[in-house]
């Protein structure tokens, strides 16, 4: 993996597992009570999200908080 800023990959991360869920970006807004400006720019790599929000999400995602950063299941070519 080439040098990367940790907030993109995450943020291509927490769009891969929200898109295999089948969740648009709103009903997860809707979920968990994050807007979806923020999600949206965290998604993009723009916003440092907290512990707390990621919490949140893996639970309404249905996934071990462990899997939000499992990095190597993101296509490395988008990177």
């Amino acid at each position: 993996m080439k040098e990367f800023d940790i907030k993109v990959i995450f943020g291509l991360r927490l769009r891969q597992l929200r898109k295999e869920k089948g969740l648009s970006q709103e009903q997860l807004m809707m979920s968990t009570g994050i807007h979806r400006t923020y999600l949206s720019e965290v998604e993009r790599g723009i916003r440092n999200i907290s512990i707390v929000n990621i919490y949140k999400i893996s639970s309404i995602l249905d996934v071990d908080i462990m899997e939000m950063f499992n990095f190597k299941k993101i296509d490395q070519e988008r990177i």
